[in-house]
């Protein structure tokens, strides 16, 4: 039978309530698994951090609490681009922001093997890379289910969260090995490789929207027209925001996920392989803990859109959040020279919840927030961020003025407790709550 060619207006997009095209395997899986290998191939930078701080550490005799600044303030800027990214993409597309953002972070990369000074590291990898991640952070993956998806968007949300912990699951062994054996340096190249590898893929195979192919959005009847550029990316970011910070929901999904970010970015990813180290454990065996942890992310998260596409996600987050919190308070006593079977269950426990969080997130921010969901939940990704900068920071100061972790670990688990009370607090979408 032959398929219906769409009508479209005189652009050439198919106009609202057009017959469309249905593919065998619609579009959508490409432009997914395209967004998949992106991430994937961008995460090398975000599994580097944890790993310098020792070596940097010995070379510069920099203080822990410096290195720990200049990662904070990646952390940072990772979260406060976010926002503006979405709109950007709006603006100007998704290919072209990505592919830019990914150029970006290979500079920046790069540029640390020729530092000297602690600045340069602040500039380098804490400016340069956290704008460049930013611009293509979890954003980039509500982006894309947004446009792209109208079923299964619980459970594309997952695997495109899962991305990067797949990523992590790649590369932190191979960077370890190379910080191990061959230093530094040849890891900082290496991730400048790996994000200018994906850019290819990113301008040759990803589409900004499905009206650029002919196609309804996966799991929709009918053509949904390309909206027009908008214009105006910073401006429409802030009113996004001031709009969304009038009302409840924002707070606590942005004071939630701060949580967030402080229990894992903010304090497992970059303090996790020094603290071993501490007990005596070696890099490369801690790094590989790391990884593993994101074997068991990606099954967790992916777990977790499947969840979110049939329970109440504010319920699902409070789980997460109270599960979380006490798997860190059990932390301290479970690190040692070697890895026993106590800290095996933790790494499994820890990695199927360390980032579930995002797909009931998103879907609140998409609750409430409707067409604007992308930049509300950029936003709050921003405070995800900002709370694992000051954790980043915090961290690395706690470990120079008091000689061990322990302190961090347990207010963390005592911050995932009182996340896990506000995600209940949460009101669901057309029960009546007061603006603030």
């Amino acid at each position: 039978m032959a398929q219906t060619t769409p009508a479209s207006d005189v652009s050439g997009t198919p106009a609202a309530g057009a017959p469309v095209r249905r593919p065998r395997i619609h579009r959508a899986w490409s432009v997914a698994a395209v967004t998949f290998v992106t991430i994937v191939g961008a995460a090398a930078f975000a599994s580097l951090p944890g790993l310098l701080i020792e070596p940097l550490h010995r070379e510069f005799d920099w203080s822990r609490g410096t290195i720990g600044f200049a990662v904070s303030v990646n952390l940072a800027l990772y979260g406060l681009t976010a926002p503006f990214a979405a709109a950007l993409m709006d603006r100007f597309g998704i290919r072209r922001v990505v592919a830019l953002a990914l150029t970006v972070i290979a500079a920046g990369s790069l540029a640390t093997v020729w530092m000297t000074a602690a600045w340069q590291l602040v500039l380098f990898w804490g400016v340069l890379v956290g704008l460049g991640s930013g611009s293509m952070a979890l954003a980039f993956a509500a982006t894309v289910t947004n446009r792209w998806f109208t079923a299964r968007r619980g459970l594309v949300t997952g695997v495109l969260t899962a991305a990067g912990a797949s990523g992590q699951l790649v590369f932190l062994p191979l960077l370890s090995w190379l910080v191990e054996d061959h230093g530094w340096r040849p890891a900082a190249v290496t991730v400048a490789v790996s994000a200018l590898a994906v850019v290819p893929f990113v301008w040759l195979l990803l589409r900004d929207h499905p009206a650029d192919v002919g196609l309804a959005p996966y799991g929709a009847a009918e053509a949904v027209p390309k909206p027009a550029p908008v214009r105006g990316a910073a401006r429409r970011a802030v009113t996004v925001l001031a709009s969304a910070a009038r009302t409840g929901p924002f707070w606590l999904l942005a004071g939630t996920f701060a949580i967030c970010g402080a229990s894992t970015n903010g304090l497992v990813k970059t303090h996790f392989v020094p603290a071993a180290h501490d007990h005596g454990m070696p890099i490369t065996a801690a790094a590989s803990l790391l990884a593993v942890i994101g074997v068991f992310d990606v099954v967790g998260t992916i777990a977790s859109g499947w969840f979110t596409d049939r329970f109440e996600a504010r319920r699902l987050l409070a789980v997460y959040y109270a599960v979380r919190g006490v798997s860190l308070l059990f932390l301290p006593m479970l690190l040692a020279p070697s890895v026993q079977p106590p800290m095996v269950f933790f790494i499994v426990f820890y990695g199927l919840d360390w980032v579930a969080t995002v797909p009931p997130t998103i879907a609140l921010c998409r609750e409430h927030y409707g067409e604007d969901s992308a930049i509300v939940f950029g936003w709050v990704l921003a405070s995800h961020q900002v709370g694992a900068a000051v954790v980043a920071f915090a961290g690395g100061v706690a470990r120079d003025v008091f000689g061990s972790y322990d302190v961090v670990w347990y207010a963390s688990g005592a911050l995932c407790a009182a996340a896990a009370l506000m995600s209940l607090v949460i009101r669901r979408r057309g029960v009546p709550a007061p603006a603030l």
